[in-house]
C-alpha cells in the first residue's frame, strides 16, 4: 500500500479545502443567478372589440413590471372569426366572438383569456354568390386562397362527384358556405346516382377549406370523403347516402368536423353505412366536435383501420343514438354500435381515441365498442344509456390501455366489460358506492337527442340525461381537465347548473 508522508497529507488536505471553497462559491453564484429570475405572476389583456370589420391592437399588461421576461405568446380560439399577430394585432375574419389568450413566454404557466366580439364584416365583400349547380362547380374549380363562395338556398341536383382539389393555406382558407342572407339552406342532391363505390357526393382532397351550412343528400356512396388536411366542415348534414355520411380517409389529417349531423345512411349490403367514419387509411389528429349520428345502418362512428396504424382521433360533445335502426325505425342488419373505437383485419392495429362529454344511447349493439382495437382509449365524462352493451372492451385481442373516468353506464341490456393491458377506471357512476338509476335524471326521453340545433349550429339544450338536484352523481367526479361547476366534476356528459 502506498503511504503518504505528513507533508504530502497536508498538501492534499490543502488542495481539498481549496476545491471545496471554489465549489461552494460556484454553487452560491448559481443560486444567486436563479434568485435573480423574476417570473410573471399575472397578465391582463386590454383592447377594444371590433365593430367595423377591421382590427384592434391588444396589449398585455404583465405583473410584476420588472419580470425578467415580460413577453407573451398570443393565440385565438377560432381563426375563422379573427386572427392575431405576434404583436397582438387582432384582425377580423367573420362576425362572431373569439377568445384571445396571452400566455407568458417564461414557462411560468401564467396566462390570461378574454373574449372579444367581432362585427362589421361585410359578408358580400369579395364573395361570389352562386345559385345554379353549374355555377357552384365553376366557383369551386376556380377558387383561390381567401375566396368566399356563398351558395344560395335551394335544391341543387348533381349526377356526378364534386371534387375539391385546390387548397387554401393556414390563415387564408377557401370558404364554401350557405349564403348568410338566406333563410333556406342549400341542399346538394345526389340521389340520381346509382349505388356504386365510385359515386361519392363530394371528395375533398384539398387542404384548408371551410365548408359550412350545406346539406348533402342521397349520394351513391359516401356523402363526403375527406382526403385533405386541415379542413373545417361545419353545420352540415349527411343523410340517406348509400354509404357512410362523412368519411375521412386517404391520409387525411387534422380535419375538424364541427356541429354536423349524419343520419339515415344505409347501403344495400346492409353492412357499411355509418354516420361518420375516420377509418381505413385515415391520418391522425382528426376531431369531431358537437356532432350527432343516428339511425345509420351500421355504426354512428366507425374507426376500423386498414393500412394505417397508431393514429389518434378526438371526439367531444358527440351524440350517437339509435344506430342499427333504419329510417323507418325497423332493425337493420348492420353492427349497430354507437362509437366503434377501432378494429382491423388482422386485429393488430392501434386506433387511439379520446372521448369527452359524449353520449351513446339506444344503439342496438354497443355504446362504446372495442372491436379488437389495440390502441389507447380514453373516456371522460361520457354517458352510456340503454345500449345492447354500454361499454364493451373485451379480453380478446386486448386494447393497450383503457381510461374511463366520470362516466356512467345505465340500463344496458348486457353486462359491460372493461379489459385492457393497462386500465385506469375510477370515479364512475358504478363505483365509490354510487348507483346510477332513473331517479338521477330529469328525462330519459331519447327523442330529445334529435331536437333542432340552434341557429348557430350548436347542439340543442335538452333535459335528456340531465341530472336532477340532489343526485349523488353531482360533484362525484374527479378533475380531468374539463370545465365543471361546484366542488368537483359531475358524473356524465352534462354538468348540473
Amino acid at each position: 500500500m502506498l503511504k503518504l508522508s505528513n507533508t504530502s497529507r497536508m498538501f492534499a488536505y490543502g488542495i481539498t479545502i481549496i476545491c471545496l471553497f471554489f465549489m461552494s462559491c460556484s454553487s452560491d453564484d448559481s443560486d444567486s443567478q436563479n434568485d435573480d429570475i423574476i417570473q410573471v405572476s399575472s397578465i391582463i389583456i386590454s383592447g377594444s372589440t371590433i365593430e367595423d370589420g377591421g382590427s384592434s391592437q391588444l396589449t398585455a399588461v404583465v405583473t410584476p413590471s420588472n419580470a425578467t421576461n415580460a413577453s407573451v405568446i398570443w393565440s385565438v380560439s377560432d381563426a375563422t372569426v379573427a386572427t392575431i399577430s405576434s404583436s397582438g394585432l387582432l384582425s377580423a375574419v367573420s362576425n362572431g366572438s373569439v377568445t384571445v389568450k396571452a400566455e407568458a413566454e417564461d414557462n411560468s404557466g401564467v396566462f390570461a383569456e378574454q373574449t372579444f366580439a367581432i362585427s362589421g364584416v361585410d359578408f358580400n365583400s369579395g364573395a361570389t354568390t352562386v345559385n345554379t349547380a353549374q355555377d357552384i362547380l365553376i366557383a369551386i374549380a376556380n377558387a383561390n386562397p381567401g375566396d368566399i363562395i356563398y351558395v344560395s338556398g335551394g335544391n341543387y341536383v348533381f349526377g356526378s362527384t364534386i371534387t375539391i382539389s385546390g387548397s387554401g393555406f393556414n390563415g387564408n382558407l377557401v370558404y364554401l358556405m350557405a349564403d348568410p342572407n338566406d333563410t333556406e339552406r342549400p341542399k346538394f342532391d345526389f340521389s340520381s346516382m346509382s349505388e356504386n363505390s365510385s359515386n361519392r357526393g363530394l371528395i375533398v382532397s384539398g387542404d384548408y377549406w371551410h365548408i359550412k351550412g350545406i346539406d348533402i343528400f342521397g349520394a351513391g356512396d359516401n356523402g363526403m370523403l375527406i382526403r385533405g388536411n386541415d379542413n373545417l366542415i361545419e353545420f352540415c348534414t349527411f343523410s340517406e347516402n348509400k354509404d357512410t355520411g362523412l368519411q375521412i380517409g386517404g391520409g387525411g389529417s387534422n380535419n375538424t368536423i364541427l356541429n354536423c349531423d349524419s343520419f339515415f345512411n344505409a347501403d344495400s349490403s346492409l353492412e357499411n353505412a355509418d354516420g361518420f367514419a375516420c377509418k381505413l387509411d385515415a391520418g391522425s389528429d382528426n376531431s369531431f366536435i358537437g356532432c350527432r349520428a343516428w339511425q345509420n345502418l351500421d355504426d354512428g362512428w366507425d374507426g376500423y383501420l386498414r393500412d394505417k396504424d397508431n393514429i389518434t382521433t378526438y371526439y367531444e360533445n358527440c351524440w350517437a343514438f339509435k344506430n342499427g335502426y333504419l329510417m323507418d325505425g325497423t332493425e337493420g342488419a348492420g353492427d349497430g354500435n354507437g362509437f366503434k373505437t377501432g378494429g382491423s383485419d388482422d386485429k393488430d392495429l392501434r386506433h387511439n381515441a379520446v372521448y369527452k362529454n359524449c353520449i351513446a344511447a339506444g344503439n342496438i349493439y354497443d355504446g362504446f365498442d372495442h372491436n379488437s382495437n389495440r390502441g389507447d382509449i380514453e373516456i371522460y365524462n361520457c354517458s352510456a344509456y340503454s345500449n345492447g352493451r354500454n361499454f364493451s372492451f373485451s379480453s380478446t385481442n386486448i386494447a393497450n390501455a383503457l381510461v374511463i373516468k366520470n362516466s356512467f353506464s345505465f340500463e344496458g341490456t348486457n353486462n359491460d366489460s372493461y379489459s385492457a393491458t393497462s386500465t385506469d377506471i375510477t370515479n364512475n357512476g358504478w363505483q365509490n358506492g354510487l348507483t346510477t338509476n332513473a331517479s338521477d335524471f330529469v328525462s330519459l326521453d331519447m327523442e330529445l337527442l334529435a331536437a333542432p340545433r340552434g341557429v348557430d349550429g350548436s347542439l340543442p339544450n335538452i333535459d335528456f340525461l340531465f341530472l336532477v338536484a340532489g343526485s349523488d352523481l353531482i360533484d362525484a367526479g374527479i378533475d380531468v381537465g374539463l370545465e365543471f361547476n361546484g366542488s368537483a366534476p359531475d358524473i356524465g356528459a352534462f354538468e348540473f347548473e
